[in-house]
């Protein structure tokens, strides 16, 4: 098993960047799929990023491409998205989730989650 602790979150201005962090326990992180989800208020739970166990694959869903960037360190448990260049549609609660086998964009397969980092954007 895996436990999960996002940071990062706050608020910023739109354009502004904020890199938001996952602190994951437990053992063998560096066998997990790791994957970003956010979930706005009214709004069902989206696909944001993701990425493999050793880094060298990631997609993005489109709305952040170019904006977003997801990475790990296997040495430290963590993995991390960067995100610049945001806009008031990013804001939402974003949550980190890991999963075994699963490497996709269906939140409903991934089967550990943290508690979520709140992103708030002004415009």
């Amino acid at each position: 098993q895996v436990q999960l602790v996002e940071s990062g979150g706050g608020l910023v201005q739109a354009g502004g960047s904020l890199r938001l962090s996952c602190a994951a326990s437990g053992r063998a992180f560096s066998n997990y799929y790791m994957g970003w989800f956010r979930q706005a208020p009214g709004k069902e739970r989206e696909f944001v990023a993701r990425i493999n166990w050793n880094g060298g694959s990631t997609s993005y869903t489109d709305s952040v491409k170019g904006r977003f960037t997801i990475s790990r360190d296997n040495a430290k448990n963590t993995v991390h998205l960067q995100m610049n260049s945001l806009k008031p549609e990013d804001a939402a609660v974003y949550y980190c989730a890991a999963d075994r086998y699963y490497y996709g964009s269906r939140y409903v397969e991934y089967d550990y989650w943290g508690q979520g980092t709140q992103v708030t954007v002004s415009s």
